[in-house]
């Protein structure tokens, strides 16, 4: 649908120039004269979103830069940075972090002060490069810098995925030398903010984060199924951080739904749909033809770390066969009517063989943190049945709700979604792949 009145009169950004001052005060009065047009259409106000994103780069270079110089000569810069800054000192240790990566990769700075990749990107780099010892750090950046032309068409998360590879062929090891590096570097802190809040951080190695991650999900279902506290924000997406953080208390508290120890929970997924599978248990860390072995939170585990966990009594294996979004077989019931709204764990097993995130294409949430949402509305008379089931995140869940987002499951679990401004979008199945 296009908006009627004048044509806008801003000019499309040129991709082949610089970002010299010249560069720089064009697109300030592009972006500038694109504010002031009330009846701005949709590729002037695109335009601007390109502007507005070159610009930000720039200024990210400029940061690192003057962070970088201004660095050697205090004796504390993070905290002289973030008296000037305004922020934190952990957001500004984040920019010197990003200005070291910068200097030993020239042509991703240049990227940078161009324009042609965002702050978001070199990150990615210096969080990946941190795993490893200075030499190897090195090398991991300077291999990445030669992919710049890579960073600047791909997005963050692709770029993310392409830095993650290099790390992979840089250490080919069996991550069990990882796993050791992780388990050392698990660390819990504790402050009090300026408001009086007490603040706990943790980071926690894979194998421990799956037994913390299950045992927490497991309580959340149990302690707020029925019904929320009335300190819930309204926010869908700070309801369920309230809720994780008044699980966690009560866990450390010893008042939780159950006292039982965390259980790893796997679910093996058979898809069908791609490969023909040996229907025999995986033991090659799930890479076995059709073979996709998940667990709650997006880890990566050595093989054989991961197969002693399956077998160890204190871990549960599901197996989910799928084929082309269709769940073929998984344990426990999958339909029940309308004798609950709620749906039950069998249930949530058996969607997460073809889910890994939210189903709303784009949506990057994890399946564990949406939540399972009634295609035709139990108040309307929906069914807690498989086929009725769809994962959605709470911010779109409150789409579908309260905004007007109309959903619809066709077969193979083909998704159309129709927008409040009649924008029509449609998927095929689910395109989770075992690998």
């Amino acid at each position: 649908m296009t908006r009627s009145g004048p044509s806008n009169p801003v000019t499309p950004p040129r991709h082949d120039e610089g970002m010299d001052s010249g560069g720089v005060i064009e697109r300030v009065e592009r972006i500038t004269a694109t504010r002031a047009d009330e009846h701005a259409d949709r590729a002037g106000l695109e335009n601007a979103v390109r502007d507005v994103t070159a610009l930000r780069g720039w200024l990210s270079a400029a940061e690192a830069d003057v962070t970088r110089r201004l660095a050697d000569l205090v004796s504390f810069p993070e905290a002289t940075l973030a008296d000037l800054s305004r922020g934190s000192t952990g957001s500004a240790s984040r920019t010197i972090e990003r200005s070291r990566t910068l200097g030993i990769a020239p042509e991703l700075a240049d990227a940078l002060d161009d324009g042609r990749v965002t702050a978001s990107h070199v990150d990615a780099v210096t969080r990946a490069a941190a795993e490893f010892d200075i030499a190897e750090r090195q090398e991991l950046i300077e291999r990445c810098d030669r992919l710049a032309d890579v960073a600047a068409v791909a997005s963050v998360d692709k770029w993310s995925k392409r830095v993650r590879l290099e790390a992979k062929k840089l250490r080919r090891d069996d991550g069990l030398d990882r796993l050791e590096r992780q388990r050392r570097a698990t660390t819990l802190t504790t402050w009090v903010d300026d408001e009086g809040m007490w603040n706990l951080r943790g980071r926690f190695d894979p194998v421990t984060g799956v037994r913390v991650a299950s045992r927490l999900d497991i309580a959340i279902e149990t302690l707020f199924a029925e019904q929320t506290p009335d300190t819930c924000p309204t926010d869908p997406i700070a309801k369920q951080a309230h809720l994780r953080a008044l699980t966690l208390a009560r866990l450390i508290e010893g008042s939780g739904a159950t006292t039982k120890p965390g259980r790893a929970e796997f679910v093996v997924v058979i898809d069908t749909s791609h490969d023909v599978c040996n229907h025999a248990a995986p033991r090659d860390h799930g890479q076995a033809h059709g073979w996709d072995v998940t667990w709650p939170i997006p880890v990566e585990i050595p093989a054989m770390v991961l197969l002693e966990m399956m077998d160890a009594p204190s871990a549960t294996t599901h197996p989910v066969i799928v084929h082309n979004g269709v769940v073929l077989h998984a344990p426990g019931e999958l339909n029940l009517g309308r004798s609950t709204r709620l749906a039950n764990r069998a249930q949530r097993r058996a969607l997460r063989g073809i889910y890994r995130t939210c189903a709303i294409p784009g949506c990057t949430v994890s399946y564990d943190r949406c939540k399972l949402h009634h295609v035709t509305w139990w108040r309307h008379g929906g069914r807690t049945d498989l086929d009725n089931l769809l994962p959605v995140c709470s911010k779109h869940h409150s789409k579908i709700h309260h905004d007007g987002w109309l959903i619809s499951l066709g077969p193979n679990r083909a998704l159309d979604i129709t927008l409040p401004d009649g924008t029509a979008m449609a998927t095929g199945p689910p395109g989770r792949r075992a690998v």
